[in-house]
C-alpha cells in the first residue's frame, strides 16, 4: 500500500467540509495504484445518512468483477457500516489516514483476512480534531452517539 493514496483521500475531505459536510474522504484504489472511484462523506450535502466517504468512493469506482485486488483508502478508520462494505464485497486491503479521533471496524477488518494498514497521519488528526470541535453536534449525529 503506498501512503501517498491517503493524498487523494484527503482532497476529498477537505472538498466535503468546503461543501459544509463531514471531512470524511476516501478512494478505492486498483492494485497498480489507478484510482478507480474518489469520494468524501455526503450526508450533509444529500441529505442522505448513507453517503459515507468510502460508500461514495465505491460507488464512484462502479461496478468490477473482483475487488480482492483493490485498497479502500479512507482518512479516517471505517465505521461498522463501511467496514462491512470492505468484507462484504471482497476488498483486500484498507489504509487508514488516523484512528485516534474514531477507532472503528478495522480490528474486525483485521481479524477477518483484511490487510489494513494505519498511518496515523496529522492532516487527518488534525482535520477531524478540528471539525468535531467544532461541530459536535454534526459529529454525533454521523456516529450515531444520541446527544
Amino acid at each position: 500500500m503506498d501512503p501517498r493514496w491517503l493524498d487523494v483521500a484527503i482532497a476529498e475531505a477537505e472538498q466535503g467540509r468546503a461543501e459544509g459536510g463531514i471531512p470524511i474522504g476516501a478512494a478505492l484504489v486498483g492494485p497498480d495504484g489507478e484510482v478507480l472511484g474518489r469520494g468524501h462523506n455526503r450526508r450533509v450535502q444529500d441529505d442522505d445518512p448513507t453517503v459515507h466517504g468510502e460508500t461514495d468512493a465505491f460507488r464512484n469506482a462502479g461496478r468490477l468483477r473482483d475487488y480482492r485486488a483493490t485498497t479502500m483508502v479512507t482518512t479516517l478508520s471505517p465505521c461498522w457500516y463501511c467496514a462491512g462494505l470492505v468484507r462484504q464485497f471482497g476488498i483486500g486491503a484498507v489504509l487508514i489516514g488516523e484512528a485516534r479521533t474514531f477507532h472503528g471496524g478495522h480490528d474486525w477488518l483485521a481479524e477477518h483476512g483484511v490487510r489494513v494498514e494505519v498511518l496515523d497521519d496529522e492532516r487527518c488528526v488534525a482535520m477531524m480534531s478540528a471539525f468535531v470541535a467544532e461541530r459536535p453536534e454534526l459529529w454525533n449525529e454521523d456516529i450515531g452517539v444520541a446527544e
